[in-house]
Order: structure tokens, then sequence, then C-alpha cells
């Protein structure tokens, strides 16, 4: 079958993928990552997605390419990743004891046709600690991570709520993913037990 590029060097996204049994090559793709003037969250999250998908595929023409972007935003504005401990602890003090929406944009291409989709959960924090706060942030965790925590690590105690995917808001939404690559002639199961039976035969 078509080799696959993840177009991120995200660690968590590849790990999702190969939850899903994917086989893949990682080309992280170089982009401006500026939000454009007056741009919606919402618009500027699938944008990136589509950006760094058409990207790789520059680079890697002729393989299937997956892009993704992830934000976390606080009543509309964007909360990137922290470039200081400071700003990872000013993040947490205003995600604490609110709710705020995890956008995650996925975009395949395959045959120069990018097609995207984005996928948005709302996720409410507790109220934290300040004592908790100085923790995680000492632990580096927050630093490489929109928004400043990841559910999947130590940040996962501080949400009281999720509504929505939980693997959109680790960083790549696997239905989502799995739907696109499907339209682009990948059904995922398929590729489950062929290497199984190319080792039987």
């Amino acid at each position: 079958m078509q080799s696959i590029v993840l177009a991120s060097a995200s660690p968590r996204r590849a790990e999702l993928l190969r939850q899903i049994g994917l086989s893949f090559l990682v080309q992280p793709a170089d982009i401006d990552e500026t939000p454009a003037s007056n741009e919606s969250a919402e618009h500027y999250v699938e944008r990136l997605a589509r950006e760094k998908a058409l990207a790789g595929s520059a680079s890697k023409p002729g393989c299937l390419v997956i892009g993704s972007d992830t934000s976390v935003v606080l009543e509309g504005r964007i909360l990137g990743k922290p470039d200081t401990t400071g700003d990872a602890t000013v993040m947490l003090q205003a995600l604490s004891g609110t709710t705020h929406q995890v956008m995650t944009g996925v975009a395949v291409v395959h045959k120069g046709i990018c097609e995207s989709r984005l996928v948005i959960a709302n996720v409410r924090f507790r109220e934290l600690l300040a004592a908790e706060i100085e923790a995680y942030v000492a632990t580096g965790e927050p630093m490489d991570k929109a928004g400043g925590y990841g559910i999947q690590g130590r940040g996962g105690i501080f949400v009281e709520e999720l509504r929505g995917s939980y693997s959109a808001v680790v960083g790549l939404p696997l239905q989502e993913t799995a739907a696109l690559l499907a339209g682009a002639g990948y059904p995922v199961w398929e590729t489950w037990n062929s290497r199984q039976e190319s080792r039987n035969e």
C-alpha cells in the first residue's frame, strides 16, 4: 500500500497513529504558524493542519500525508505553547476552574487533493492550587504543549470534565483521521492483519 507520512514532530500524534496500527514516516513540516489578522481560532487550526499536510506532500511526493494542529482556546483567545515557565503558570491560572475548547484540525493529502476536518472538544478544569501549578510547571511537561498541559500526562488530574474526542485533545482525532484515510483509499483496518498474513504465507 501507499507510504504514509506524518508531517508533525509530535510524539503524541505518532503514538496515536501507532495505536491504530499504522506504519508511517515522520517528516515534520516547517510552516509559518502566525495567526492571520482577525482569523478565528477554528479557521487558524484547520488552516495549519492543511498547510502542514501540503508542505509534507511537497517534500514527499507520491505519499499520503497527514497534517494536524491543536490549539487550546479560552474565551476566543488561542493559548499556544508557553515560551517560559512564567507563561505556563499564567496559562494554567487562567484555565483553573473554567471550561475551554481544544480545537484540533487534521488534514490528509492524496494525489494533490487535501481534505480536512476540525474537531472541537470542551474541557473543564477544576480549581487548581497555586502549589500544584508550581509543581506541574517544574516537571517541564507543560512546555511543549498547547495551553500548557497534557491530558495524557500529569495534567490529566486537572480535568474535571471532557465533552468530545479524547484523542483530539491529545493531538489527533482518530475517528476523523481514519475517515480521511479511508476516503483517500487507505482504510486502516485493512492493514491490521496483512503483516500477519504475509508472515504465514
